[in-house]
């Protein structure tokens, strides 16, 4: 069905108190308006009654009132479409699946207006956008940092963009990470044994449970934090371990988040004494004892020039058909690269 350019919607007999409300809750099935959506609208004078616009969101309703609401055109948002290159993994009419490479920032910002994947996703789904919120953007529901590669699911209307948020919202979609590490966290580590936050699960998994808040005195970085922040909890477990059996060097991880907040396994695992092969931001320069590595394999590691941190698994419910769906992404050439390294020595 297309979008019509106004709606009738006639107050039933116990509507609620307010009147995003009650409008929200009279909206046709087959038209997605939100109730934040259905309140911009209010107050942008697109709502009338008897003729009379009604600009108040709060206003009290009565049964038999009949709302005129009128629905204007998407509009074109500022960032522009760029004809970049992208790796899609699925597509349809609702969403679109993509593995992004590492160094494409997702969304325009101060010194990042270009290049973006927002503006590689308007000229690659150009008219296939129909709207999120107004605008003829991609529904942008997560991210990933500029220099981690990996999988992201984008909303190509606003019933996908609403379906996606909730279960990210509710924390049950399925996102796996692949990294590197430096050493090997195991339960039979003492000292990861007194690490705050530190539990040991099943299946040689660690669970990190720590809140993020931003850093007290960079406000680029997070920081674990005790009484403040937002929750998160991640899963590691090794998955390869490189060097002397009993004490290796580095490892490959698969990460599990249950929550999704910024940096949040770098920050994790630096927490838990294992940051990330190449991050600048949250990792130390580690010693590799003499005769651990080939010296090409432990140049490659000291040099590796970003956080080695892969999106390689994400699964969730199609928001408009209900089906499940899994899609995954093999580690990009540079982390290819140094665990071929690694597995050869």
């Amino acid at each position: 069905m297309s979008d019509p350019s106004s709606l009738r919607l006639v107050v039933g007999d116990s509507p609620a108190n307010r009147l995003d409300k009650a409008l929200a809750a009279l909206v046709p099935e087959d038209i997605t308006l939100s109730r934040s959506r259905i309140q911009s609208l209010i107050e942008d004078g697109a709502v009338t009654l008897d003729g009379e616009v009604v600009t108040n969101p709060k206003a009290k309703v009565r049964p038999g009132q009949v709302f005129e609401v009128d629905l204007p055109e998407a509009e074109d948002i500022e960032a522009q479409p760029e004809n970049i290159p992208l790796d899609v993994v699925y597509e349809d009419a609702d969403l679109i699946v993509v593995n992004k490479p590492a160094g494409m920032v997702v969304h325009p910002a101060p010194g990042s207006e270009t290049g973006t994947l927002v503006n590689a996703l308007l000229y690659h789904c150009a008219e296939s956008l129909s709207g999120i919120g107004g605008a003829k953007r991609p529904g942008i529901v997560h991210r990933i940092d500029k220099d981690t590669s990996g999988l992201l699911v984008v909303a190509k209307t606003d019933a996908a963009h609403q379906g996606l948020a909730v279960q990210f919202a509710k924390h049950v979609l399925d996102r796996k990470y692949l990294a590197l590490v430096w050493g090997a966290p195991s339960a039979g580590d003492p000292r990861l044994r007194g690490v705050p936050g530190v539990a040991f699960e099943p299946g040689g998994v660690i669970r990190i449970s720590g809140n993020l808040a931003r850093h007290k005195t960079d406000r680029k970085r997070q920081a674990v934090v005790k009484n403040a922040g937002r929750h998160a909890i991640t899963r590691a477990r090794v998955l390869e371990a490189f060097g002397p059996t009993e004490r290796p060097v580095v490892s490959l991880v698969e990460c599990q988040l249950e929550t999704g907040r910024t940096h949040q396994i770098r920050v994790h695992m630096t927490h838990a004494g294992h940051s990330l092969i190449g991050d600048q931001t949250y990792g130390s320069k580690r010693a590799i004892p003499k005769g651990a590595l080939d010296p090409e394999v432990a140049e490659a590691l000291r040099t590796f020039p970003r956080q080695a941190l892969h999106a390689a698994t994400l699964g969730f419910v199609h928001p408009v058909s209900g089906e499940a769906q899994e899609y995954t992404a093999p580690p990009p050439d540079d982390m290819a690269a140094l665990l071929a390294l690694l597995r050869a020595q």
